[in-house]
């Protein structure tokens, strides 16, 4: 039998079908989007510490993930004999399968979803919790534009399989493409020629749509961005409006001053292993520390748990004369939050937020503390970006920098909240050996004006040169608390072997 390529291009023309591709688009559409929202708070409550929350969507997403749509359809259709209420909207054979494609849908998309959740680094949101940003925040600015821009390729895909599976519909009499065309063939038998007109009437639907989605794709993808660095005559121009920065003045000297930092006799322990082990320290205002020590000695876990990163199991962290952190506390209370605000922290990763230019890194946390208007903080922000020599390098993402810029963004952020303290997680470690003297150059600043500071680094040279005391670790024990001086002069081998200095005679 001859192809009927005249018939074949009359069905473009029928109003019939285009009204169903009408269908298929609403109904696609409304199932992608719906499914794509429940679907994301499915992941959120299986990702979820409760058990409340992780074990109903388990078994959502495993029930409708195992039975077939086909079946789900009929059953769904059929629910007003079991519900009567539900006939109003049940009846209808588009709401019905919407509700089935949704059912569906929001299982698969679930997965989809906590598979970007899941790729997002767990840094990622440390550095919000260090900045102050409440998890609702730290999901909206921080987790959901990173998991959707990774999971967004896939989702794609996913509408072009909801496209598809409309044709299924057609069983509780929805007339959709599927639907019109079986009408038309069962008349003339021409079926080579009506499902062929089908075919490219959804191939027309998921290619527009595709197109959409792929450019919303491109949209997102940050490598595709290509800002330039700001040229010279501009950078002088913006630096001559800029406000002048510095960090806290020295508070040591003034009578009756709190101590800045008191740990007292603080434990921690991962499973059975014990990393820190009773640690006692006092920290001064303006006073600039470094803790030295063999790896696994606890000088990373001690730094952490003075932010609130790590919880701690015995004892207790007095800041500024006043309760901070106290072994037992329920994680980000009140009491914490507005502690974690006068603490700026510094990672050995950087972990600045990929989809944020540095000056939205940097302008990120204060905007949301509401600590000044748009306008302010923007500029208090280049200001910041100027200090550690990166003004000109302000539209630019992370990723298009060096690693001892990304550090030096980093200090510029956390600085950005105008903290008391500093904690640095040896902000050098990642650098390849040229770019280290840069970013501890930015600290050498922050000591000469003042700001108190604890610096975990191996940097032994630094270390002698920039501080006030010395703290060395070993085995979750300080073992030794003293002036760079008290060092080079005392007889603690194991200490000046370890800086690289000659045991003493």
């Amino acid at each position: 039998m001859q192809f009927e390529w005249s018939y074949f291009f009359s069905l473009f023309s029928m109003p019939a079908f285009w009204a169903a591709s009408w269908t298929v688009v609403k109904l696609s559409s409304l199932a992608w989007i719906i499914g794509l929202i429940l679907g994301f708070a499915l992941a959120s409550a299986k990702q979820s510490s409760s058990r409340w929350y992780s074990a109903p969507a388990s078994v959502y997403v495993w029930f409708f993930r195992s039975v077939p749509l086909l079946v789900l359809l009929i059953f769904v259709y059929n629910l007003p004999q079991l519900l009567p209420g539900s006939g109003a909207i049940l009846s209808n054979p588009f709401y019905a399968g919407l509700l089935a494609l949704v059912l569906t849908e929001a299982a698969y998309m679930a997965e989809i979803h906590r598979g970007g959740l899941i790729s997002v680094a767990k840094g990622q949101r440390e550095a919000a919790r260090a900045l102050g940003i409440r998890t609702l925040g730290t999901q909206r600015l921080i987790v959901v534009p990173q998991a959707l821009r990774i999971a967004l390729p896939t989702l794609t895909n996913e509408y072009v399989t909801i496209v598809k599976l409309t044709s299924l519909v057609s069983v509780i009499a929805l007339t959709e493409l599927l639907m019109v065309g079986q009408r038309l063939y069962a008349q003339n038998f021409l079926v080579l020629e009506t499902l062929g007109a089908v075919a490219v009437y959804y191939v027309l639907i998921v290619s527009l749509f595709g197109w959409g989605l792929q450019y919303l794709e491109r949209y997102l993808d940050i490598s595709r961005r290509k800002p330039e660095t700001l040229d010279v005559a501009l950078v002088e121009n913006l630096r001559s409006t800029l406000p002048q920065v510095t960090s806290s003045p020295k508070q040591a000297e003034q009578t009756g001053a709190p101590d800045a930092l008191r740990l007292n006799g603080i434990t921690k322990s991962y499973g059975s292993h014990q990393v820190l082990k009773g640690i006692d320290l006092t920290v001064r205002s303006g006073e600039v520390i470094s803790i030295i020590g063999p790896s696994g000695s606890g000088k990373t876990s001690l730094i952490r748990t003075i932010n609130g990163l790590e919880s701690i199991d015995q004892g207790e962290i007095v800041l500024f004369g006043e309760s901070f952190i106290q072994a037992g506390d329920r994680p980000d209370n009140n009491r914490q939050r507005a502690g974690i605000l006068r603490i700026g922290m510094v990672f050995q990763g950087f972990n600045l937020f990929p989809h944020r230019t540095i000056l939205e890194n940097v302008v990120m946390a204060p905007r949301y503390h509401g600590l000044g208007d748009s306008v302010s903080l923007r500029q208090q922000a280049l200001a910041l970006l100027d200090k550690v020599g990166l003004l000109a390098h302000a539209d630019k993402y992370p990723h298009q920098l060096s690693g001892g810029q990304q550090q030096r963004v980093a200090i510029a952020r956390a600085l950005a909240m105008k903290p008391d303290i500093m904690l640095f997680d040896e902000p050098t470690s990642a650098l390849d050996p040229e770019l280290v003297g840069d970013v501890l150059n930015v600290i050498r600043d922050l000591a000469r004006e003042g700001m108190t500071m604890l610096i975990v680094t191996h940097e032994m040279d630094f270390a002698m040169s920039i501080s006030d005391r010395v703290i060395f670790m070993e085995g979750g024990y300080v073992q030794l608390d003293a002036a760079p001086e008290a060092i080079r002069q005392g007889d603690n081998e194991r200490v000046r072997r370890f800086i690289g200095l000659e045991s003493a005679e």
